[in-house]
């Protein structure tokens, strides 16, 4: 199982930073990326190129403002796209609507502002449907979830 994390600007590191830490988490290979679809999309789609041809299976990718990278992601690869819109200005629901108002036959995926925790987990549900151990991980990762919620949270409470 392999990933991309791809985002257009050092500055969103850190707002990535939950997709990778979902990976590692789920024991998925990734590889992470800066780059721009605006200042280098040469080199882009020659990084898609090379994702491509070792084996990536789906990318998630974060921008903010104009918030194009993801889609020109999905114009230039069958991968499947997920977008991480990131509040850069308005709150972030420039980048959203960027993001989600994709043109009819090349979707991204996108998942709630500065989230890109989800946005790697909904990759992790993408190879859960392929690999039998990767689907035996998120059962175990709910169930888990499910448990630790009730124990904190189960009972009647005093407002």
């Amino acid at each position: 199982m392999k990933a991309a994390i791809i985002f257009g600007s050092q500055s969103d590191k850190d707002k990535m930073a939950g997709a990778a830490k979902c990976f590692r988490e789920f024991g998925v290979e990734y590889t992470a990326y800066v780059l721009s679809a605006h200042r280098v999309p040469e080199r882009l789609v020659e990084v898609l190129k090379e994702l491509e041809s070792n084996g990536c299976e789906v990318i998630v990718s974060g921008a903010g403002l104009a918030a194009h990278l993801p889609g020109f992601i999905a114009s230039k690869t069958i991968l499947p796209v997920i977008g991480v819109p990131l509040n850069a200005a308005l709150d972030g629901m420039d980048s959203l609507l960027s993001i989600v108002q994709m043109p009819k036959s090349i979707p991204v995926a996108t998942v709630g502002i500065n989230n890109s925790y989800n946005g790697a987990m909904l990759a992790v549900q993408i190879f859960a449907v392929k690999y039998p151990e990767m689907k035996e991980k998120l059962i175990n990762f709910r169930n888990e979830m499910k448990e630790n919620f009730l124990k904190d949270n189960g009972e009647v409470v005093e407002l």
